[in-house]
């Protein structure tokens, strides 16, 4: 437990400094003669970016562990940063974005990794997901803000050098403080079927290969892609409202408001009790009915809705993790939050490029309730979403199912 708590301290100013820059970089870019669509892109080619490492760091995180990965992956996010403060034109910060992209790839897989294997059980499991989703909504309320207000103060450079800084000495000290669990039983079978099978190739995959069951619902997928394509598209259309120093503060505080809805119901911890894909689909269809508001323009208070976008938001990902973790084996964390993070870049990589094109043609929100409504389509009820789920039994070793 000592461990989890290094992570969430650690995760926290991760995310308290990732999340600072949302109210930044728009108008830093505009400031230095970005178009809209080239903005689109430069949030895109981050997202993007993100593939190769999430491919690399599937096996990678499974094989050698977190800790390393977690400490290089903010080490490395910290010297971008303070590259990109002395950025002079657009191009520089389309290069230097893409380069964090693939450099913070590794830190979502291998911290989601090291959380699930120091859980106990399947509630135990939801907990420290709800724990994960917690400190990164309660870094997100106040970073947003945080960022906004350095920007005003102390202008754009002075912002990401400080940013940086804290990143490089976070991802320094995590070297001492985080520490690898030992390898459960559970998981030392594994490693030693997929020895046996590399060494013999004899016996069928059925028998030794640790990939999730036959019949995975690989469309769930689509899920964390369409939930990515609308956080962009939100993450792009919000700092365009204007690009003053007025404007720049109250984005910062609309995307704290996001985070304070998430808040509330990260904070209702029994929710965990309930079957994830319940939970799933009712956050999903409750923000897609938002993003729908907020395209037709419904006399609702932006902030309104957009607090109840983070209410939705607090269901679904800690709901979507948990959802993955009943469908997956304790060997295979690395690889299924791998394949999560690669679906995340694919839909955050989406979301501003299209944005970006048909803005002055439609609200690119309606292409987040698209992409929604897309992935709860392909969510369709099946017996295994409720297999290998017992809110008061012990994880099961699912990847022999």
């Amino acid at each position: 437990m000592k461990t989890a708590v290094w992570l969430y301290l650690f995760l926290f100013v991760a995310f308290f400094d990732l999340h600072a820059q949302y109210p930044m970089l728009t108008p830093f870019a505009v400031s230095l003669g970005a178009a809209p669509s080239f903005i689109g892109l430069v949030m895109g080619m981050y997202s993007l970016t993100h593939l190769p490492g999430n491919l690399i760091a599937g096996i990678a995180v499974d094989r050698y562990g977190s800790r390393l990965f977690i400490a290089c992956s903010l080490v490395g996010a910290g010297i971008l940063l303070l590259l990109q403060a002395r950025v002079t034109d657009p191009w520089q910060l389309l290069y230097i974005r893409s380069l964090s992209g693939f450099v913070l790839a590794f830190l979502s897989p291998a911290c989601m990794s090291l959380l699930a294997r120091l859980a106990r059980d399947h509630i135990h499991q939801g907990k420290l997901m709800a724990g994960n989703g917690l400190v990164h909504t309660i870094a997100s309320v106040v970073s947003p803000a945080a960022g906004a207000y350095l920007a005003a103060t102390i202008g754009f450079s002075h912002s990401f050098a400080f940013l940086g800084w804290v990143l490089l000495l976070t991802g320094i000290l995590s070297l001492w403080f985080v520490k690898e669990p030992a390898r459960t039983p559970e998981e030392m079978m594994a490693v030693k079927k997929k020895t046996t099978e590399s060494l013999t190739k004899k016996k069928s995959a059925k028998e030794l290969d640790d990939v999730p069951r036959k019949g995975f619902p690989w469309s769930i997928y689509s899920l964390p892609i369409g939930l990515a394509c609308a956080q962009g598209i939100l993450a792009f259309e919000l700092p365009l409202r204007g690009m003053d120093t007025a404007t720049i503060m109250s984005t910062g505080i609309l995307f704290s408001v996001v985070s304070l809805g998430a808040l509330v119901t990260l904070g209702l911890l029994f929710l965990n009790r309930y079957l994830p894909y319940s939970r799933t689909i009712a956050g999903v269809l409750l923000l897609a009915v938002c993003y729908y508001g907020l395209a037709s323009g419904w006399s609702i208070p932006l902030i309104m809705l957009l607090f109840v976008i983070g209410m939705a938001k607090g269901v679904i990902f800690p709901a979507m993790t948990s959802f993955l973790l009943q469908l997956s084996g304790p060997s295979r964390y690395g690889r299924t939050f791998s394949i999560l993070s690669i679906s995340l870049s694919i839909g955050s990589f989406l979301g501003p490029v299209a944005a970006g094109a048909v803005r002055d043609h439609f609200s690119p929100y309606f292409l987040s309730f698209l992409a929604l409504m897309i992935a709860l389509a392909l969510l369709f009820p099946r017996s295994s979403f409720k297999e290998n789920w017992n809110p008061r039994a012990s994880a099961p070793p699912s990847s022999n199912h």
